[in-house]
């Protein structure tokens, strides 16, 4: 791929912004953790529980495993702990044709930003 058929990058997207958004329905949240730290310490509300060795599949819209509750169209917020496996999220997504998909950090940047944490 070269530079210049590379899609832009999406305007930067707090965490405050992501809450705000999915409060009103705007964006679809996803949870690039594994299972084992979804358990520890639950998730943000209403998000999807995709890790990131599943995003292949799970996100991918021509893979029969797709996740027919994502909108390619819709923006994503990605979270995981820290933010770096949502970055590499992001790029993923990107790629499968995603058209706004932005890296909110970790869990603990949704919660501190006042967004509610619910239990799987």
């Amino acid at each position: 791929m070269s530079f210049f058929s590379r899609k832009p990058a999406a305007p930067s997207l707090s965490a405050l912004d992501a809450v705000t958004m999915s409060k009103k329905d705007e964006i679809t949240i996803i949870d690039v953790r594994d299972i084992s730290e979804l358990a520890q310490t639950g998730k943000a509300k209403n998000a999807h529980h995709i890790p990131l060795m599943l995003l292949q599949s799970h996100a991918n819209p021509s893979h029969p495993e797709f996740n027919k509750a994502l909108d390619t169209t819709k923006p994503v917020a990605v979270y995981c702990a820290s933010g770096a496996r949502s970055g590499m999220a992001v790029r993923t997504l990107l790629k499968m044709g995603f058209e706004s998909v932005h890296n909110i950090g970790g869990l603990g940047h949704w919660h501190q930003a006042g967004g509610r944490v619910e239990r799987a």
